[in-house]
């Protein structure tokens, strides 16, 4: 997006994909480019140290925490989400937690049922105090 790091990019292909009518309960970890047009019940969370890429579609639902690089909701979310990078919400996204992102974009439509936060991608420096001689 407006001049990101080169790795910061949202991944244009996906990677794995959890068909509609799946039902999954249990905390899911990936790496690339997620899909999900079914219901998952569990944290949704990308592989330590990568930023990853998370779609959920108009017809899917997540129950649980999501803390993912690049997010595209246009479904149902409850709980938190943490969108390390960006976050979009489309038209027919409900979330239903608070909303931490870097960078956001939301259409028209679109439903958030608490905090919305912006994190900025500076790092925390410690100061320390010059030794005096």
């Amino acid at each position: 997006m407006f001049g990101g790091k080169k790795n910061s990019k949202p991944q244009n292909r996906i990677d794995s994909l959890i068909g509609a009518g799946t039902h999954i309960d249990g905390n899911i970890t990936f790496s690339g480019g997620l899909r999900i047009d079914g219901e998952i019940r569990g944290n949704i969370s990308c592989e330590k140290g990568q930023s990853g890429t998370l779609v959920v579609s108009e017809q899917a639902s997540v129950e649980g925490e999501i803390s993912v690089g690049h997010v595209v909701i246009n479904g149902t979310v409850v709980g938190p989400v943490l969108a390390g990078e960006s976050l979009e919400l489309l038209p027919n996204a409900r979330v239903t937690g608070d909303v931490e992102y870097h960078q956001l974009e939301m259409q028209q439509g679109a439903v958030v049922q608490g905090r919305l936060v912006h994190r900025t991608s500076a790092k925390t420096v410690e100061l320390k105090l010059a030794a005096s001689n």
